[in-house]
């Protein structure tokens, strides 16, 4: 937590050092703007293609490892479908919210910076008028998965990892078992490299923030008070669909559920991961009378498969960065965008800013310069604090349900 507090004040520090740098050039020295721009730019490029870097190998590594561990759904039989059924509706129904509200809001609208290439722009217009179903299906399957991981293709990436994982789910333990552990401890030492690679974090706010100042002046900021008061405003229609539907499946037991993770919803508020109260969510989730038995095998599996408050934002951002670059993207384009999000999603842990790694894959994917995600990263820390709480009811919420819908919830809550 110290660490995360150092990261997020060392940001605040940068974007105050990059908004008086870049102010100081549009103020002072115009005429140097544009060069400006350019060279100092590079350091958000550097933060970019360090985040890149570690996408392929990290949806590779943390989906295979959760599907071949998946195979406990074949002892707990009902428990399982019933969990999955549940976290593939509620993610579609996140990314469906945050999809509606960003295009209603339209917050990315406030106000449009330039693309700065001229080239990348006509790629650009060429790709979203020529994005089809044939598109879509080479995107998907994989030609070579050597081709993949070099091209950064992640959607492909998820296909392979997930007929591999389900491969080696059902070889049988004595097999996969070693092949599994390997992997679960590169997916580790990868997610030990996303703690590195934000510390980079600040660099690349500070050269992105000061070029965009010095290119479009102060009008810039109008975006994050908009930006924060949209995406929240959606984030309370995501909890108020969430309660509506706990409380039809739990009645007036949803309040008591409420009052027991009260204590996990402020420390992944404060914290900014939802996982860091997992121990604390077992504990509280069992006294509320949910059956241990379901609470171990759905808990974890909702910590890769049902970040809901991750998953809305995912829309909302990628979206967002389309609208500021003034990208006008179709229905369907945004509908493919929300399927994908729905696949590539769930190869990412609930660790702190996991998500923006996926939101750089699918901009890069539908042409969206992925640069743009250093213009939200400063006030990233404030979204992150939203959705890991989300996170965290959403879990509750489904471990819950299936425990009523099984019978396994009991009515005297527990006290150990």
């Amino acid at each position: 937590m110290k660490g995360q507090n150092k990261l997020f004040i060392a940001i605040i520090v940068a974007l105050i050092l990059g908004v008086g740098i870049g102010g100081v050039i549009h103020t002072q020295y115009p005429e140097s703007a544009e060069p400006f721009s350019k060279n100092i730019k590079l350091l958000g490029t550097v933060f970019i293609r360090l985040v890149q870097m570690i996408i392929a190998p990290l949806v590779f590594t943390t989906l295979v490892v959760g599907i071949a561990k998946m195979s406990d759904i074949k002892m707990i039989g009902r428990v399982g479908t019933k969990a999955m059924l549940w976290f593939i509706s509620a993610s579609l129904v996140s990314l469906f919210i945050g999809l509606m509200l960003v295009n209603w809001l339209e917050p990315g609208h406030v106000t449009k910076l330039p693309i700065q290439d001229a080239a990348a722009a006509e790629d650009l217009l060429k790709s979203s008028k020529g994005f089809s179903l044939e598109d879509f299906v080479k995107h998907m399957i994989p030609k070579s998965l050597f081709e993949a991981f070099a091209t950064n293709e992640v959607l492909q990436i998820v296909v392979f990892s997930i007929m591999f994982g389900v491969a080696l789910a059902n070889l049988g333990e004595e097999y996969s078992k070693p092949v599994v552990k390997l992997f679960d401890i590169i997916a580790h030492a990868i997610l030990k490299m996303v703690g590195y690679i934000m510390w980079f974090a600040p660099f690349g706010v500070l050269g992105s923030i000061a070029a965009v100042v010095a290119m479009n002046g102060f009008k810039i900021f109008e975006v994050y008070a908009v930006y924060l008061r949209d995406f929240f405003f959606a984030l309370a229609v995501l909890w108020l669909v969430l309660l509506l539907v706990g409380y039809l499946i739990l009645g007036n037991r949803l309040f008591e559920l409420l009052r027991r993770i009260k204590a996990p919803l402020l420390i992944a508020f404060s914290t900014t991961s939802s996982e860091a109260v997992f121990p604390k969510l077992v504990e509280e989730l069992e006294k509320f009378g949910c059956n241990n038995r379901v609470v171990s095998f759905i808990l974890p599996l909702g910590y890769s498969f049902n970040l809901d408050g991750s998953m809305m934002y995912m829309t909302f951002a990628s979206i967002f960065i389309a609208q500021i670059y003034g990208i006008e993207m179709s229905l369907g384009q945004q509908i493919t965008m929300l399927l994908v999000l729905m696949l590539t999603s769930k190869g990412i842990a609930g660790v702190p800013r996991a998500s923006l790694v996926i939101i750089v894959a699918t901009c890069s994917m539908f042409g969206i310069p992925p640069e743009g995600i250093a213009l939200i990263l400063p006030i990233d820390h404030f979204c992150d604090m939203g959705r890991s709480m989300t996170n965290v009811l959403g879990n509750a919420l489904a471990t819950s349900a299936v425990s009523k819908w099984e019978g396994q919830l009991e009515n005297t809550p527990q006290e150990v």
